[in-house]
C-alpha cells in the first residue's frame, strides 16, 4: 500500500464513506473507489464488506487504519516542517530567559522579529538558571538570554553584553539627591535583595565591596523587587535592564557603582541548526541593547 492509498484509506475509515473521502481529498467518488480496490488487490486484505452499497470495516481494515493513522501523522509533521523551511515567515520560535529580561529586552526584540516575520508563532518561558539551561540542552527551546553564567559542552554562546547595575528608590527618597549610589550609601537603609546572587555569577561581597549589608527582605526577581521599593518598603539593586525603557516610571532609578559585573549572554544549542527566527532574534538583541538608554 503506498502512501496515495493509505490516504485514501485513511480518509474513507475517518468519513465513513465514499462520498465524505471524495470530498475530504477533493477526488471524484469513482476515483476514491478505484484507488481502495487497487489497495486492497495489491496488500491482499480485505479492507471492507459491501452490504447494501455500504463499506463496513473488517476486524483487519481497523488494525491497519491505527497503524495507518499514527504513520500519517507523521507524515503530516514532515509536510509541516518542509512548508515552514520553504516559507519561514510562517515558523515558530521559543524563546527561554531570565526574568528580569522579560519585562523590557525580550519584549522589545521580539517585537522587532515579528516586523520581519508577521506570522511567526513565538512562545517565551521565564526561567530560572536550571531550567533555562535544559529547555535549551533538550531541544525544547530554541535560544536562551540569561544575566547568569550559563555552562554547558552542548551550548554556543552568541553574544555577550556587560550589563550595569541600578539603584532604585520610591519618589523622594534621599538617596535619589545622589547621582550615583554607593554600597556606603546604603548604610541605615532598607534593603531589598536576591537570595540567589550566586546565580547571577556575583557574590555580596562583591557587589557590596567592604560594606556589610544585610537585606531586610529577599526576592526571587529584579521586578519584585522593583515593586516592593515603589511600596515603600526600602531600596534594590537590580541589573539595569529590569529598568530599562522607564517600565517604573514611579521610582527613581540611579546607577550603582561597584566592582561586580554582570553579563547578558545569547545562548543557543550548539547541536541545533539556526533558524532564520533565532538568527533574527540575536539581531533584534543586539540592536535593541545598542540602541537602549542607559542610566547615569
Amino acid at each position: 500500500m503506498n502512501l496515495r492509498q493509505m490516504e485514501v484509506f485513511r480518509a474513507v475509515m475517518s468519513t465513513g464513506t465514499v462520498a465524505g473521502a471524495a470530498t475530504l481529498l477533493h477526488l471524484s467518488q469513482p476515483a476514491v473507489s478505484k484507488a481502495l480496490s487497487l489497495a486492497e488487490r495489491q496488500s491482499g486484505i480485505q479492507l471492507f464488506d459491501r452490504i447494501k452499497g455500504r463499506l463496513i470495516p473488517t476486524t483487519g481494515a481497523r488494525l491497519l487504519y491505527e497503524e495507518v493513522d499514527r504513520l500519517w501523522r507523521g507524515v503530516e509533521k514532515v509536510r509541516k516542517l518542509s512548508l515552514e523551511l520553504a516559507h519561514p515567515a510562517d515558523g515558530t520560535l521559543h524563546i527561554a530567559a531570565s526574568s528580569s529580561l522579560g519585562s523590557s529586552l525580550v519584549p522589545a526584540a521580539l517585537a522587532e522579529v515579528y516586523e520581519q516575520f508577521p506570522n511567526l508563532k513565538a512562545k517565551v518561558d521565564l526561567q530560572v538558571p536550571r531550567t533555562l539551561i535544559d529547555t535549551l540542552v533538550d531541544y525544547t527551546s530554541d535560544v536562551g538570554v540569561a544575566l547568569f553564567a550559563l555552562d554547558h559542552p552542548n551550548l554556543l554562546t552568541v553574544a555577550r553584553y556587560d550589563c550595569g547595575w541600578v539603584c532604585v528608590m520610591p519618589k523622594g527618597h534621599p538617596l535619589a539627591e545622589l547621582n550615583a549610589v554607593r554600597p556606603r550609601d546604603l548604610r541605615g537603609y532598607r534593603l531589598i535583595s536576591f537570595p540567589s546572587l550566586p546565580d547571577y555569577g556575583v557574590e555580596a561581597k562583591t557587589l557590596f565591596g567592604a560594606e556589610t549589608l544585610q537585606p531586610a527582605l529577599e526576592v526571587r526577581a529584579g521586578q519584585s523587587a522593583c515593586l516592593f521599593a515603589l511600596a515603600g518598603i526600602g531600596v534594590a539593586v537590580v541589573d539595569e535592564v529590569t529598568v530599562a525603557r522607564n517600565v517604573f516610571p514611579q521610582l527613581e532609578v540611579r546607577p550603582f557603582r561597584t566592582r561586580a559585573r554582570l553579563e547578558i549572554r545569547v545562548v543557543r544549542n550548539a547541536f541545533k541548526p539556526l533558524s532564520p527566527f533565532v538568527r533574527a532574534f540575536c539581531d533584534a538583541i543586539e540592536h535593541q541593547w545598542l540602541a537602549r538608554e542607559r542610566v547615569g
